[in-house]
């Protein structure tokens, strides 16, 4: 959540400064996940069959559903069906064009990934149901929604697909016998006006949907009331339902938050509910944003709470005078070891790096300390509900490219013992013993991501390629770009 910046070095007059602050999210720890929607209207737990989703599609009166493919953004890119017609083609998928992983935020035709190009006339890829991700969309009349997986034409994953890149590192911690179990922090500003009335307008004059600092308020404008109402009620219907909501420290500012549960599970959650935002918010005449640093001082955040399990087992299990378990000490020493080489798969943006100021709930250091907010991560929670809060990602993350960062560091520290710096109490930010500095740009931070071994080992070359590629591709934009920024500095005075 965020609360106003009183910070001398990054608070204006005109606008509140803020980011992160202090949340009670993910303190429950289900026992496994949640069963989707789809099972539960098939009878039982396990793959879906046609029949299953046929049941499924006659029980809610379903006449279309959706196949979307998270592309490298994390938004869902695909096809919409007739149901029946669907039904006809569950087994081989749908063909897309590969460029849906291959391409900028404005889906640009790009030179230079490996994948596809015009070096190869932009073929296609297959995109595979996951049977198990069935949802209900409430908000499109008589809609229903399913996930999947980018193959090649010869069955096998596409490894630069962010869903594939989560399960990898999914299968390798499960290949040691650990879980990850996982909950989510979502934060995002809500404006007045259709998108179509902001783009017009060149985002100059952005008005919230509350006029100033909400945090832990009750007491919400009736339009925004009614939003969050209707926006409880999509997720519960896409079988989402979140742990709570709230409103944050910026004018406009949400927070939505999900209990623990199954790591892939959380970030389709996360997905969907991105999906929902802008759907529902263009029904009331809203517009949302998930940009990191979307005002000059105002910054939005998307953290990870993660534990690790065995045989049903919470591995982060703390007891009051004892030492840390192992397993959390190894976990913490791989995160602050390996995540500083991985930041462009947290921070994909230029202006991810913007939310990165002293006091304002967003980290400037790879540091950890208990239940301290100014840390990059947080040991939160006491007992069986001990976890991990990673505070690095913005609002503009990719949910599965950030989890699948984590958990490589995670197993990075449970395989190579790193050593586990001191814990932070206090002010981080004012440590007179400054651990590694988070990178201040997209561009410093990708030497290392490209030239480091850590992400390499842990993903692979054409990966660290893929995505060193889409970076810079995004640094080329931002250096090439006049922003009101440079007229306002320069217009009249160079």
């Amino acid at each position: 959540m965020t609360k106003p910046n009183t910070s001398p070095t990054t608070a204006t007059a005109t606008t509140p400064a803020t980011a992160t602050t202090p949340t009670a999210s993910a303190t429950t720890t289900a026992p496994a996940a949640a069963t989707s929607t789809a099972t539960s209207a098939a009878g039982g737990a396990g793959p879906l069959t046609r029949d299953d989703i046929g049941e499924f599609v006659r029980a809610h009166d379903i006449k279309t559903i959706m196949l979307g493919v998270p592309d490298l953004m994390g938004r869902l890119k695909g096809k919409t069906f007739d149901a029946a017609h669907f039904l006809t083609r569950l087994q081989s998928g749908a063909e897309m064009c590969a460029y849906i992983l291959a391409s900028d935020a404005h889906m640009t035709p790009l030179n230079g990934f490996r994948l596809t190009g015009w070096h190869d006339g932009y073929g296609d890829l297959t995109a595979v149901p996951d049977l198990t991700t069935l949802r209900r969309l409430s908000y499109l009349p008589h809609t229903a929604l399913l996930l999947a997986d980018a193959h090649h034409h010869n069955g096998t994953p596409i490894e630069v697909a962010p869903r594939q890149m989560l399960r990898r590192q999914i299968d390798h911690l499960a290949d040691l016998g650990w879980e990850a179990r996982v909950g989510i922090e979502s934060e995002f500003l809500l404006y007045r006006g259709s998108p179509h009335r902001l783009h017009h307008n060149g985002y100059r004059t952005l008005i919230p949907v509350s006029p100033h600092n909400l945090d832990y308020a009750l007491d919400h404008p009736p339009a925004l009331t009614a939003f969050l109402h209707d926006l409880g009620h999509a997720l519960h219907q896409a079988d989402a339902p979140v742990e709570a909501i709230k409103t944050e420290g910026a004018p406009g500012q949400i927070e939505v938050t999900w209990p623990h549960g199954d790591a892939m599970r959380a970030c389709d959650t996360y997905t969907i509910h991105k999906h929902a935002v802008r759907a529902i918010a263009a029904s009331h005449r809203m517009t949302p944003t998930f940009m990191a640093a979307p005002r000059t001082g105002i910054g939005s955040g998307l953290h990870f709470h993660v534990s690790l399990w065995q045989k049903n087992k919470p591995a982060y299990r703390t007891a009051v005078g004892a030492d840390l378990p192992d397993a959390l000490q190894q976990s913490l020493a791989g995160l602050l070891d390996a995540l500083p080489e991985m930041a462009p798969l947290y921070a994909p943006y230029p202006n991810s790096y913007k939310r990165y100021t002293p006091h304002s709930f967003a980290p400037v250091n790879y540091t950890w300390g208990y239940d301290n907010r100014t840390c990059a991560i947080r040991l939160a929670g006491r007992r069986e509900h001990t976890r991990l809060e990673i505070r690095l990602a913005g609002a503009d993350a990719n949910p599965y490219l950030t989890l699948a960062a984590i958990l490589a560091a995670i197993f990075h520290g449970i395989t190579k013992h790193p050593d586990l710096p001191h814990p932070i109490a206090g002010d981080a930010y004012d440590t007179s013993t400054l651990p590694r500095a988070l990178p201040r740009t997209l561009e410093d931070a990708l030497p290392d991501f490209f030239e480091g071994p850590l992400a390499t080992h842990a993903f692979s070359p054409s990966v660290v390629h893929h995505y060193t590629h889409t970076a810079r591709t995004e640094i080329n934009a931002h250096h090439t770009h006049v922003t009101d920024h440079d007229r306002e500095r320069g217009f009249l005075h160079a």
